[in-house]
Order: structure tokens, then sequence, then C-alpha cells
């Protein structure tokens, strides 16, 4: 989930276990350490589960974490693997039995509120919005907040509005396997834990 700042939160979201319809959905299944990232604590996925996903950038997956029921966003590390936030685990492991879901399923980001306000103010932009699929979103979403310079952010959220505007459906020339939570990343990369 992305707080109100377009930083990456804790998957809070509650899964009702229905999986896929169509195909095999590729599993995501290991028992890890937990470690701490600034304030965050995280869990890398392992280098072979890592390497079955679908994308080198976001993959949004659901089923449980430590034995709750989750939908969540496995996040890239910038350096072709994965990892999870794992804020409302107990202990140093978890165990993560969870499937990778089809992008129509993907959970809605939670909107900054610079960029819901200029979606806000254009209603064609906000059409296109409500058109996209959640994980495009996600990607627009990610790519406002990317950056910690306030000018940088402001020029993107309205770079957002105008290609919106002009149908656009995702954020060009966005490297999806960088790892772009500004508060775990420098230059693209997850922070040594």
């Amino acid at each position: 989930m992305v707080d109100g700042a377009g930083a990456s939160a804790s998957p809070a979201t509650a899964y009702d276990g229905g999986m896929p319809k169509t195909g095999s959905p590729v599993a995501i299944r290991f028992e890890g350490d937990v470690v701490q990232v600034g304030d965050r604590r995280i869990v890398r996925l392992p280098t072979d589960v890592s390497a079955t996903l679908p994308s080198r950038g976001q993959v949004a997956a659901a089923g449980s974490i430590d034995g709750v029921e989750t939908v969540t966003v496995v996040e890239p590390d910038g350096e072709k693997g994965h990892w999870l936030d794992v804020a409302g685990a107990d202990g140093d492991a978890v165990s993560v039995d969870l499937a990778v879901l089809p992008t129509t399923q993907w959970p809605e980001p939670t909107i900054p509120v610079d960029l819901g306000s200029a979606l806000d103010h254009s209603a064609t932009a906000s059409a296109r919005w409500q058109a996209i699929t959640p994980m495009a979103r996600w990607e627009w979403v990610r790519w406002v907040a990317a950056t910690r310079n306030a000018d940088t952010r402001s020029r993107r959220v309205e770079v957002s509005i105008s290609k919106l505007d002009a149908g656009s459906s995702r954020p060009c020339c966005f490297d999806l396997s960088s790892c772009t939570d500004p508060e775990l990343a420098r230059s693209g990369r997850l922070v040594a834990d």
C-alpha cells in the first residue's frame, strides 16, 4: 500500500482467499529472516524465488505471511531481486505463502494527496485514471513518489495529469525494476540492511 506521502506502507489489506481463475498462479513460498532497513521491517525473497516472478518490478500477490491472510505488493530491490514489507510480523523470521495476482486483481494504491488533488481538478485525467488497471495506477503513484525533491515531485504530478489527459496509461521511461520507495532506496536500490 502507499501512504499519503507516496511511500510504501505495511501490507494490511485482508485477503478473502480467492485465487486467479486462469492459469496456475506463481507461488512465492519461503521462510526468511526479517531485517530492519531504516524504521521498516522487511524480508528479502530468496534469489531462486524472486527469479520465478513474472516481473523484475512490482508484483501483486495474495496469501499469507506468518499465517495472516493478506494482499500485498512485492517490491523490487533494484538488483533484480525483491523484498516484502513485514511490519506486522512478529519475530525475527517469517513464513511466506503467496500467489502472484493478475494485473486486474492488484490491490488499489493509496493515492498521495498531491496527485489526488490534481486528479480532482481534471475530469479527463480522472476518467483515464479510473479506466486503467490497478497495476498501472501503482506505477503512476510510485513514479510520483520516487523522488525526495519537492520540485521534481510537483513536476511529476503535473506531467502525470498532462499524460493522463492525453490518454497515456503509464508513465514513460520508468524503470520498474528499481526500488522506488524513497524511504528505503538510494539511486533506485534498496539500502543495505
